[in-house]
């Protein structure tokens, strides 16, 4: 698949508001179908991000980290998205067990923390997103890994001071 500069995009987040913000930016780019991977340390912002996503679109109750959990669900008119946190798998084949491959398809957007830990058992992502720690703040690298992520990229719209 031929790739464009916008296939990539890349920043700097100040604070946690920052991240908010990315996720609110986000949202509004997002369509259903897409599969999303949250890479990064413990700490790094993917929940942050989270947050700031399913604010955008509506949800006003509390996000928590399904790191104990496994997937967190959230029904709205257009579809749903389902935050999944694989940190605590020991074998892949769990992914399997839980049956998480029902959560995947067009009336859904899924986003996935630590996906190696289903080895190739998660679906490939459209997108990547990595967010890393970087002094105070932090930064982000979206990735196109797909058609479908392509598109959504070319309607990001970054804050402005998160864009570098």
């Amino acid at each position: 698949m031929a790739m464009d500069d916008t296939s990539v995009q890349s920043g700097s987040l100040a604070d946690e508001s920052a991240t908010l913000a990315l996720g609110a930016a986000f949202a509004a780019a997002a369509e259903p179908g897409l599969t999303v991977h949250l890479l990064g340390d413990l700490g790094a912002g993917k929940t942050t991000f989270t947050r700031g996503l399913l604010a955008a679109l509506g949800h006003r109750g509390k996000v928590k980290s399904p790191t104990y959990t496994l997937v967190e669900s959230y029904a709205f008119p257009e579809y749903s998205v389902h935050h999944f946190d694989l940190y605590r798998f020991a074998d892949p084949e769990e992914w399997n067990d839980a049956g998480f491959s029902e959560y995947f398809g067009r009336d859904s957007l899924c986003l996935v923390e630590w996906p190696d830990k289903a080895r190739g058992l998660a679906p490939a992502p459209d997108i990547a997103l990595e967010l890393a720690v970087a002094g105070d703040g932090r930064t982000y690298h979206f990735q196109a890994l797909s058609q479908t992520g392509q598109s959504c990229l070319n309607r990001l719209s970054t804050p402005h001071a998160a864009r570098c």
